[in-house]
């Protein structure tokens, strides 16, 4: 349905059984409304102030550095120690021992006492000791491949070569970033109040902005105790269009389920956004060429989107035809009444989840005064409680109403149980095994909600209707967990995830993308089913142009063109 001649103040919101399927999670991209995006806005706006306090390194750039950023009420300091590892150390797998640099992101200003007590526990990870002055944790390794490359270029006086730099897009990458009272660090409640902190994963947003600056600083570094006088800085069109590297597997998968409240208010804040441009009823000549501007950028930045994985490759190439196809539409189509609502419908209705979903960012794009105010709508507050005097029959008809999805599948056949998740006591991570070929099976992760609301669907099928959620819980208390979900699920629609996640062939890849994609990560490079590398903050603007109040976006980056042999930032 179209928008009508009247303005409205907000259209349909798109039904969480459309939203909340794995296909479509699996093809969701950064907004504006992203974690990463509402910080650097932010520190922008508010004017914060980045300050390198320290930096002993020797000249291979082994050693510590700090990194202050200064808020309008509050300093956060990154304490990065780099180290000499082997080759063969160097492993994104969350069980390595050692890694390039590892990190502490401490509440304040570190002393020297602080320092010396963090580069004893740092360097060791999950087994070191920390206080509640730290507020994460963190370890990353070089992309060597194009760090060496960058190293022996700028020691040689010349920029490296772009075509490499966009083929990578990092010279660091993260393998944990550590929060919410981890290993001995400050609890979430110690910085929930505080503002530039309210939003979700926002000290961990820092951490990896302040990362990136390090991998910059410390390929300079390098670069000029090789190559001393003739040496030159990175160009910082080259240092911007860098970000920081991260590979993810399944370790963040288990958050999604665990927190149905939080992830409702992530999606109804993204949802109400595109509801709100949708019914705006028509569009500037400016916000037009704007709009055409964007997509042209964002048409060059897919085009530079390559990765190895078959499947995820064939649907850049799709992408790429719609976002053609979506050029040849605005001519016309952003011309009209309605035209945002329209070119939603028509993405609807021509192009696959990955073109939709990428419509779906382009229009948050423009429109900030409607948008960005919902992130400060993206926390979730204490949790509610579970209503021991509900009758079973409301509890029964909540389960129709809203969980018809889980109810539809039979669990008794094999293919529809055919994964279990579980927590590798060796590995140290959660992994999917095979229920009939594997053992295991008996440590389960409570993650099958479709499953565990079905067993309850059946169990109320002999209760009383009349009896009280207290009376079911007396005789069989290991229901309560999925109860309570069950009673927040009519004010959080979009909580669940609408898939069997036991059954043969999902990806559980596909959840992943969709939390990153609320980070505001970009470039998924799918490795398997189980994990995928991404990039975070590539094209965000540099340290020193943060307190440059200047309204420029910096999503889409592309590849920066060549320069002379001696260029210098």
């Amino acid at each position: 349905m179209g928008c009508p001649d009247e303005h409205r103040a907000i259209a349909p919101l798109r039904a969480p059984e459309h939203v909340m399927r794995l296909e479509r999670m699996g093809a969701s991209f950064q907004t504006r409304l992203s974690f990463m995006r509402q910080l650097i806005r932010r520190m922008r706006s508010e004017r914060w102030r980045l300050e390198r306090l320290r930096f002993d390194l020797d000249a291979a750039g082994h050693g510590v550095a700090v990194y202050a950023a200064h808020g309008p009420q509050r300093t956060y300091s990154l304490i990065a120690y780099t180290h000499e590892i082997a080759p063969e150390q160097r492993t994104d797998r969350v069980i390595a021992e050692a890694w390039d640099a590892t990190f502490s992101f401490f509440d304040g200003v570190p002393d020297d006492a602080d320092i010396e007590r963090l580069r004893a526990n740092t360097p060791r990870q999950e087994s070191g000791r920390f206080r509640s002055s730290e507020l994460t944790l963190a370890r990353a390794n070089k992309s060597m491949r194009l760090f060496e490359h960058v190293v022996e270029s700028l020691a040689a006086g010349r920029q490296p070569d772009a075509a490499r730099l966009a083929d990578v897009g990092y010279l660091m990458r993260t393998t944990a970033v550590y929060g919410s009272g981890k290993f001995g660090c400050a609890d979430r409640a110690k910085i929930a109040d505080r503002p530039e902190m309210r939003g979700p994963f926002q000290a961990e947003m820092l951490t990896v902005y302040l990362i990136r600056w390090l991998s910059i600083d410390l390929v300079n570094h390098v670069a000029r105790g090789r190559g001393g006088a003739r040496a030159v800085d990175l160009d910082a069109n080259y240092a911007r269009y860098l970000g920081i590297g991260n590979a993810t597997g399944l370790g963040m998968a288990p958050f999604l389920i665990k927190h149905p409240i939080l992830i409702n208010n992530w999606v109804l804040a993204r949802e109400t956004a595109l509801a709100r441009v949708r019914a705006l009823p028509s569009a500037t000549a400016g916000q037009i060429a704007g709009f055409m501007a964007l997509l042209g950028r964002a048409r060059r930045f897919v085009g530079e989107w390559n990765v190895d994985d078959e499947a995820q490759m064939k649907r850049i190439h799709g992408l790429r035809l719609e976002l053609g196809a979506l050029e040849s539409w605005c001519q016309a189509g952003l011309h009209r009444s309605c035209p945002w609502d329209a070119m939603h419908l028509y993405a609807e209705q021509a192009f696959s989840a990955e073109g939709q979903e990428f419509t779906a960012s382009l229009l948050l794009e423009q429109h900030g005064p409607v948008v960005d105010a919902l992130g400060d709508e993206m926390s979730a507050p204490e949790p509610l409680r579970l209503r021991p005097d509900m009758s079973l029959g409301e509890l029964r008809r909540i389960i129709d109403t809203h969980y018809g999805w889980a109810l539809t599948t039979d669990y008794s056949r094999p293919e529809a149980v055919q994964r279990f998740w579980y927590y590798s006591q060796e590995k140290l991570e959660p992994r999917v095994g095979d229920r009939h070929s594997e053992p295991g099976a008996d440590l389960e992760m409570p993650i099958a909600i479709a499953r565990e609301v079905s067993g309850l669907r059946h169990r109320l099928l002999n209760c009383d209707a009349s009896l009280e959620v207290a009376d079911l819980l007396v005789e069989a208390p290991e229901y309560r967990s999925i109860v309570w979900r069950v009673q927040i699920a009519p004010n959080c629609p979009y909580g669940e995830i609408r898939d069997n996640l036991l059954g043969a062939g999902q990806r559980p890849v596909d959840i992943l993308r969709f939390k990153l994609a609320f980070f505001g990560v970009s470039k998924f490079d799918p490795k398997s089913d189980l994990w995928t590398r991404v990039n975070m903050y590539q094209g965000a603007p540099l340290p020193h142009e943060i307190a440059d109040r200047r309204e420029t976006e910096w999503v889409f980056p592309t590849r920066p063109g060549r320069l002379s042999s001696g260029a210098t930032p």
